[in-house]
């Protein structure tokens, strides 16, 4: 598929807008043959004009409309920034104290297959700040959300897709489908080889080992790594992606998944962020909390279509 409805999120505090620059850079990308929708959101909210006993109703109103045509005027220069025939712009403003609430309604009311964020990134640590409202919106947005953290993207475009191959589960399979080909569409013209696969196999219960002297961790390792390898190789070949991008390495994946996109230097991540039990699945709230702050690099977290 190719975005054609996207939603970026603004940022009031923010001179440079780098959630719609990487959106503008992606539709040029995906070079798509009809008009690509690209419209711009702010929710705005100040608690000094609702404390006030002093505005009525109506003009508490008329504040919040004046202030929301403020910011219309202000969001104007960045769309003539970025005008492009290919690209038809919209802008919204709305007054909302919950941005990630104000997002999502949004989201649900007019079908955005994608929504850009950015988030900015802590100078002092390898990772990026999720504030409280990210969270929210990755909990309770039903479309794919991209995090971008600045405007540095690396020429080499290396896109990394964690998936589950546990087993051969008709949902596994099919969220699986659906992450690389996302992240597919999101490599440069549909370039292959700029995409890797990774995923994480569970490394041996200690209490296995423990409480049963005759547990051969050796062979149950290599067993746990073949099935994983077999089922990797017919999702990779699926794909047409090298066996060479494609990484099948033990551990947890909050451990994996960062120390992988480090090593290939991965412009983005795709991440599922919701699915069934299993240690190589990632859940947000649980495992995909953990992977998502480890990373020092962009990120597109989607749910499957389909309840699993």
């Amino acid at each position: 598929m190719k975005f054609n409805n996207i939603l970026v999120v603004l940022n009031p505090e923010n001179e440079k807008q780098y959630a719609l620059a990487r959106a503008v850079r992606l539709v040029k990308e995906q070079k798509s043959e009809t008009k690509v929708k690209i419209t711009t959101f702010m929710a705005v909210y100040d608690l000094s004009y609702e404390m006030s006993a002093l505005l009525s109703s109506e003009e508490r109103e008329n504040m919040h409309k004046g202030v929301i045509e403020q910011r219309q005027k202000a969001i104007v220069p960045y769309l003539e920034k970025y005008a492009d025939p290919n690209i038809d712009f919209d802008s919204i403003v709305v007054w909302n104290s919950n941005e990630a609430e104000a997002i999502s309604k949004e989201v649900e009311q007019n079908h955005y297959n994608l929504v850009v964020k950015y988030t900015q990134e802590q100078e002092s640590l390898t990772s990026l700040i999720f504030t409280p409202m990210d969270w929210q919106l990755l909990r309770k947005c039903t479309a794919p959300i991209m995090i971008v953290k600045d405007g540095d993207w690396k020429h080499q475009r290396r896109i990394l897709i964690a998936v589950n191959v546990a087993d051969e589960e008709d949902n596994h399979c099919i969220f699986n489908d659906e992450l690389v080909t996302l992240g597919i569409d999101l490599a440069d013209i549909l370039e292959r080889g700029n995409v890797h696969l990774v995923t994480a196999y569970p490394p041996t219960p200690i209490n296995m080992a423990i409480d049963l002297p005759e547990f051969n961790t050796t062979e149950y390792d290599d067993s746990i790594r073949s099935q994983y390898l077999i089922n990797m190789k017919a999702l990779r070949q699926k794909f047409g992606i090298d066996e060479d991008h494609t990484h099948v390495l033990e551990g947890f994946p909050e451990e994996v998944i960062p120390k992988v996109a480090e090593e290939i230097g991965a412009e983005m991540v795709v991440l599922g962020t919701i699915g069934r039990t299993g240690l190589s699945a990632a859940f947000l709230g649980n495992t995909a909390e953990h992977v998502i702050s480890k990373l020092n690099c962009n990120l597109l977290a989607i749910k499957p279509s389909q309840k699993s």
